[in-house]
């Protein structure tokens, strides 16, 4: 984004660079984008400008500060997913006859991980009931991620009977292979999810078994803001409300 940018204006003075002028690069950048992608563009432009006028002391307002701006590119709202019930999983995992596919269903609906982090994984990451991520997406050298025992002593075994080396990354699947399992398996139990939908229900789960969100957040998902293992919780319907309810006072 910013080579395009310097492509476009890196000849000119930094302040004399217009919100119209800004609006037209964005436009033009983003014009076959989602909002997601819109919004993402306009905030490290935003961001380009910022550092360059504090680290200058600039005297000069940042020409992304613009309300017209921000309302272009803002952020829409994200519908919250429909929350799919632990009986559904546990069917669409036990139908699943393919080890490796079922390691990989249980990892992500079991332990929250998300689907690169159980392709990335090697025999070395595997410690009993920790998962070492390595590079994992929030820019840390490595973080820790949980299973329970009995998908640890399956995942285990896996790596035996496959002889699968230290180095050698346990499920070597493409991304669009491992979203190709997912889906035949929910199609067994007449459900249509992706495979960050079963991280999702991770977090569901947990958290309508009283799970502190804290938890969720820091240890099952692995988030740095409150707030976005917020969006993760899937939306109750009215049947489920009410299921709830009678299951605290009925």
């Amino acid at each position: 984004m910013l080579s395009s940018f310097s492509k476009c204006y890196g000849e000119k003075e930094i302040d004399s660079i217009s919100t119209e002028e800004v609006i037209t690069f964005l436009n033009d950048l983003t014009t076959e984008n989602g909002q997601s992608t819109k919004y993402l563009r306009y905030s490290h432009l935003k961001a380009f400008f910022n550092f360059c006028i504090n680290s200058f002391s600039l005297k000069v307002k940042n020409p992304c500060n613009n309300s017209i701006l921000r309302k272009i590119y803002r952020m829409s709202k994200l519908p919250r997913k429909r929350y799919i019930d632990k009986e559904t999983i546990d069917e669409m995992i036990f139908r699943t006859e393919d080890t490796r596919n079922r390691l990989i269903l249980e990892l992500q609906a079991r332990g929250g991980l998300r689907i690169g982090e159980v392709l990335k994984l090697t025999s070395k990451c595997v410690d009993g009931r920790k998962l070492i991520l390595e590079k994992p997406k929030s820019g840390r050298e490595y973080e820790v991620a949980f299973i329970p025992q009995r998908v640890a002593e399956r995942l285990k075994e896996y790596i035996a009977q496959k002889h699968i080396q230290p180095n050698e990354r346990i499920f070597p699947l493409t991304y669009s292979g491992a979203r190709h399992a997912v889906k035949k398996a929910a199609t067994k139990v007449g459900i249509d999810i992706s495979p960050h939908d079963l991280r999702r229900h991770s977090a569901t789960y947990a958290s309508r078994n009283g799970i502190p969100l804290e938890i969720i957040s820091k240890i099952i998902l692995r988030h740095s803001d409150l707030s976005t293992t917020q969006r993760y919780l899937g939306k109750t319907d009215d049947s489920e409300a009410m299921r709830w309810i009678e299951t605290l006072y009925g």
